[in-house]
């Protein structure tokens, strides 16, 4: 039986596009391309989620692998790239419904420090039963290691958790530690029918 609904945060909660960004701040679609692929498409962005770099170390990390004429658009995508992160359509109202029905909410998410800037213009941290941020204890979704630690955490049976999630690798890890899952396509309507199921 479920007890605890466990969300993902970015393309489930909130809107992650780099092209609001890069739509902004760049003035040619090389700039574009060249930024996509060095700073949202880099590895200094799981090393982000990973917490093995801060949020405002990229900007100096990236720089070197971007000409010298994209600067001040990189600056500007790598210090303002949550700009995007507004809610998606139902997702305040479906947390809402969760805790109003009196389950478990928790926030399972692969991200920065940055989200303690963000996310809380969403719902306030304590509004949710737990927020488990890859980067505070330097792991990563889809490993295993992850869901455990978050189970662990906070003291939860993994058959007792609905894991919902946009991308299909971290849906099939939280699958292999034993929790429910529902793959995430950006309509709540679907999300509120597979919850009214239960």
């Amino acid at each position: 039986m479920i007890k605890n609904i466990v969300l993902d945060m970015g393309n489930v909660l909130l809107d992650y596009n780099p092209d609001i960004s890069l739509n902004r701040y760049c003035t040619s679609e090389e700039e574009k391309a060249v930024i996509r692929r060095e700073l949202f498409d880099g590895p200094e962005w799981a090393l982000g989620d990973r917490g093995d770099i801060k949020d405002a170390d990229r900007f100096d990390l990236v720089k070197v692998r971007v000409p010298a004429a994209y600067h001040a658009a990189l600056r500007n995508c790598a210090e303002n790239w949550d700009i995007c992160m507004n809610p998606l359509a139902g997702a305040r109202e479906f947390c809402e419904l969760v805790k109003k029905r009196g389950y478990g909410i928790y926030v399972l998410s692969n991200a920065s420090d940055a989200f303690y800037r963000y996310f809380p213009k969403f719902l306030p941290l304590d509004f949710f039963d737990g927020v488990f941020v890859s980067s505070d204890y330097r792991m990563l979704k889809p490993d295993a290691e992850i869901y455990e630690a978050f189970l662990a955490r906070y003291g939860l049976s993994a058959e007792e958790c609905l894991f919902i999630d946009d991308r299909a690798e971290n849906v099939e890890g939280a699958e292999k530690v034993g929790m429910q899952t529902f793959r995430f396509c950006g309509d709540y309507g679907e999300v509120v029918r597979r919850f009214e199921n239960e």
